[in-house]
C-alpha cells in the first residue's frame, strides 16, 4: 500500500488553563493551511503585548474564545503559500502584521494564516525583530493619534508612558506629524524619550503632570484609573482624550463632559494602510522601534515575566525562527 503523505507540523506555543506564565508550554501541532484570500507566513518573530499576557490570565480571548489556544497577534515574516484569490503577495515576500486582532491570530508559532490584507511589506532597513515589534504598538499609536484625534502640526500632544510600547513610537508618530509632544517618564528615561522627538518630559514619579502640564489638545491615555481624571486637566476646552483602555465606570465621564472635552476609548484594528504608513516612516528614520529584550520561543514565559513586571522599555520580541 502507499504511503501516507506526513501532515506537517509546526512548534506553537498553547495554554490550556488561566494563569501565571508557567501555564505556557511549546508543542508540536499540525501546521495551519491558507484559505481563499489568505496567506500563510512563516513567523520569524512575534511581539510580546500587555493583550497577551492579560489574555493568559483570564483565560479566555477579548472575542470570546475559550482555551486551548495560542497568543500573539503581532507577525513578521516571509510568505510560504498563498490562498485562491490573493494578488498582493507571492512565496517569498517578506511580511509584517497584526493579523485578526482582536480575534486570535496565534502568532506564538512557527507559522500563521490570515487575510493578506491584513499585511503589508516588511519595511526595508528593519530586521525581522524589529517589524515584529511593531505592528500592533504602532497601529494602537497611529489609529489614535492620526485616524481618531488628527494630531497635525501645531497641536499638543500629551504621551503616558512614553518609553513604553506604544508610547515610544507614539511620541514619534506625534513628532512625524509635527505636534509639539510631552511625554510622561521616569528620570531614567529621559534622554532616550528626549531623543526620540519629545519636547518636554515629566517625570512621573517626582512631579504631578496634572499640576504642570496645561493646555494639551491631545492625550494618549495609556494608564487608566487615577490617570483619567487627572489627564482631563490637562486638557484646553474642545481638546481629546484617547483611551486605549475602554472606558469603565470608574471614567469622570461628568468630568470630562464638565470641562468641555471629549473622552473615547479606541480599539486597534488590523489595518493594510496604517501599516503601509508605519513602514514609510520607518524607511525615512522617522521611526525607530526599540526591541528591549528578545527571548527564543522557548523563553516565552520569561518573556511573559519580564512583560508584567512593567519595567521594559519599547518591546519584548519572541524569536521564533532565523
Amino acid at each position: 500500500m502507499p504511503s501516507e503523505t506526513p501532515v506537517p507540523t509546526m512548534r506553537a506555543v498553547t495554554q490550556d488553563t488561566a494563569g501565571g506564565p508557567d501555564v505556557l508550554r511549546v508543542v508540536r501541532t499540525r501546521r495551519p493551511e491558507p484559505g481563499r484570500g489568505e496567506i500563510l507566513v512563516r513567523v520569524h518573530a512575534a511581539g510580546v503585548n500587555p493583550a497577551d499576557w492579560k489574555t493568559r490570565q483570564r483565560g479566555v480571548f477579548a472575542d470570546g474564545t475559550p482555551l486551548p489556544f495560542t497568543l500573539g497577534f503581532d507577525v513578521s515574516g516571509v510568505v510560504e503559500e498563498t490562498g485562491d484569490g490573493v494578488t498582493l503577495f507571492q512565496p517569498g515576500d517578506e511580511v509584517f502584521g497584526m493579523p485578526r486582532f482582536p480575534h486570535p491570530a496565534g502568532a506564538y508559532a512557527e507559522y500563521v494564516t490570515a487575510p493578506a490584507r491584513h499585511f503589508a511589506p516588511r519595511p526595508r532597513g528593519l530586521t525581522h525583530l524589529e517589524a515584529g515589534a511593531l505592528p500592533l504598538a504602532a497601529l494602537t499609536a497611529w489609529q489614535a493619534l492620526v485616524d481618531t484625534a488628527g494630531v497635525r502640526p501645531g497641536r499638543r500632544v500629551l504621551v503616558h508612558a512614553a518609553a513604553g510600547g506604544v508610547g515610544h513610537l507614539a511620541v514619534q508618530i506625534a513628532k512625524a506629524r509635527g505636534a509639539h509632544v510631552i511625554g510622561t517618564a521616569s528620570a531614567a528615561k529621559h534622554d532616550l524619550v528626549r531623543s526620540l522627538g519629545a519636547d518636554e518630559l515629566v517625570d512621573y514619579r517626582t512631579q504631578d503632570f496634572a499640576e504642570t502640564v496645561r493646555d494639551v489638545d491631545v492625550v494618549l491615555e495609556t494608564i487608566g484609573g487615577a490617570n483619567w481624571a487627572r489627564s482631563l486637566r490637562t486638557l484646553r476646552p474642545g481638546g481629546r482624550l484617547v483611551s486605549i483602555l475602554p472606558l469603565d465606570d470608574t471614567f469622570p465621564h461628568e468630568a470630562a463632559e464638565a470641562a468641555g472635552v471629549r473622552a473615547e476609548f479606541m480599539l486597534v484594528e488590523p489595518d493594510r494602510q496604517g501599516l503601509r504608513e508605519i513602514a514609510a516612516l520607518a524607511e525615512d528614520g522617522r521611526l525607530r522601534v526599540i526591541a528591549d529584550t528578545v527571548f527564543p520561543l522557548e523563553d516565552v514565559a520569561a518573556a511573559h515575566t519580564l512583560g508584567e513586571a512593567g519595567r521594559t522599555t519599547g518591546k519584548i520580541v519572541l524569536s521564533v525562527a532565523p
